[in-house]
């Protein structure tokens, strides 16, 4: 078996196990950015899904201490997102 092929399929159960929290923080003034943790940096690109949420949501953003950061409140729009990615939607929890 090559090794992309079980490198692929371990993603595949990680992704099924995991447990991502989605959560807003307030900044100074009135600023909310959307904390996205639980998705482990070593299995999965958090600066591709970072590009990819930031084009559809229209946001600023940042992938940082193995968690990603969205400029605004996103959290529910950010869990039908992880959902066409192919995080499960049971293991997706907002906060």
């Amino acid at each position: 078996m090559s090794s992309d092929i079980l490198e692929g399929i371990l993603k595949e159960v990680y992704r099924e196990q995991e447990l991502i929290k989605i959560k807003v923080e307030r900044r100074k003034g009135r600023r909310e950015v959307t904390i996205i943790e639980g998705v482990d940096p070593k299995l999965f690109d958090l600066k591709s899904i970072v590009s990819e949420l930031k084009s559809k949501l229209a946001c600023g953003g940042t992938a940082k201490n193995g968690r990603i950061e969205l400029q605004g409140d996103h959290r529910f729009r950010v869990k039908e997102l992880l959902v066409e990615m192919g995080f499960p939607e049971t293991n997706i929890v907002i906060e």
